[in-house]
């Protein structure tokens, strides 16, 4: 199968071009860049994801048969529009399946969110919610219509190598320099984790198996955690003791402290309302067992060692915990 990745070459692109070379496929991956780091064997496509033109050439050529869409531009973000003109364009080819890589954040919001729950409507506030639910709603919308072969992929808090935030380094920095974690109001909010290596399966075997035409799947370790429970799981793995601080969210906000931006003080856009969702479609329609928990967080570990570590400023954090 020749397989094109729009994106591809950070977080879990990476994952996904490593399994589709080693399933065989010829795979190409279109991006911004004019060159990339990955397996020599795949082909480098320029385009802009906004520029719908050039797109269009580089899908409408009739040369892929399967697509994994990835990219979204978190400066200006990756409309719907944009989403289905590629998909558009790619189904002139010989398309055997076209996988977007979408969000639990589609839903809008709620706990144990199922596959055929409603997604989050057209005028929601939170713009990444609204691309992604939308987007999904025209592939969908395109399936029902025209048989096109669209499966959508719902991955939670994403872990692993590469991780392009700043989210396991935060406490591992921490931990390793051993300073107390700040847990907000005791840390009690569920999170709902996946492996990005699982997010990358779930893709590839989407894209290759007929049961996955017109499906979305939920794609998560098989539980949730609490904020409480995901620091001690990293310090399991670091293997430190760690010295957990709750602090209110009221006092961290009247100090400055922000869940996006510097100063932070729970990684980055991490301290969010508790979204989880139920794993179970995945496994009965794709075969795909969710990794462990802690077992997948080593596999972050081993790759974030050798990393150059990033200065980190702890004044915000002095301050807030009442040091001097």
């Amino acid at each position: 199968m020749r397989t094109l990745v729009i994106g591809g070459t950070q977080f879990m692109g990476r994952e996904v071009v490593a399994r589709l070379l080693a399933r065989g496929h010829e795979v190409a991956i279109l991006h911004r860049r004019d060159h990339h780091d990955l397996d020599p064997r795949v082909e480098n496509l320029q385009a802009d994801r906004a520029d719908l033109p050039r797109v269009a050439r580089f899908l409408g050529t009739g040369e892929f048969t399967g697509v994994i869409d990835l990219a979204y531009d978190w400066q200006r973000g990756t409309t719907p529009a944009q989403v289905e003109a590629a998909a558009r364009a790619a189904a002139a080819g010989p398309l055997t399946r076209y996988v977007f890589v979408s969000s639990i954040s589609a839903y809008g919001s709620g706990l144990d969110l199922r596959e055929e729950d409603p997604l989050a409507p057209d005028d929601t506030p939170n713009s990444y919610a609204r691309n992604k639910a939308g987007a999904e709603r025209a592939l969908f919308r395109l399936h029902a219509e025209t048989g096109f072969p669209a499966a959508t992929v719902r991955p939670p808090f994403v872990h692993g190598a590469h991780q392009p935030f700043y989210r396991e380094q935060f406490f591992w920095d921490r931990l390793r320099d051993g300073r107390p974690i700040v847990l907000p109001d005791g840390g009690g909010t569920l999170m709902h984790w996946v492996w990005a290596g699982d997010v990358a399966e779930t893709c590839v075997r989407a894209l290759e198996m007929p049961a996955a035409a017109g499906e979305a799947f939920n794609i998560g370790h098989a539980e949730p955690v609490t904020q409480r429970e995901l620091v001690a799981a990293l310090a399991r793995v670091a293997g430190v003791e760690p010295e957990l601080v709750p602090v209110s969210r009221e006092a961290i906000g009247a100090a400055g402290g922000h869940p996006s931006r510097e100063p932070l003080y729970f990684g980055e856009h991490l301290d969010l309302p508790a979204m989880t969702e139920v794993v179970a479609k995945v496994t009965r329609l794709l075969g795909l067992a969710p990794s462990g928990f802690e077992t997948a967080l080593r596999r972050g570990w081993e790759w974030y060692l050798p990393q150059p570590r990033r200065p980190v400023d702890y004044r915000f954090e002095d301050r807030l915990l009442g040091r001097r």
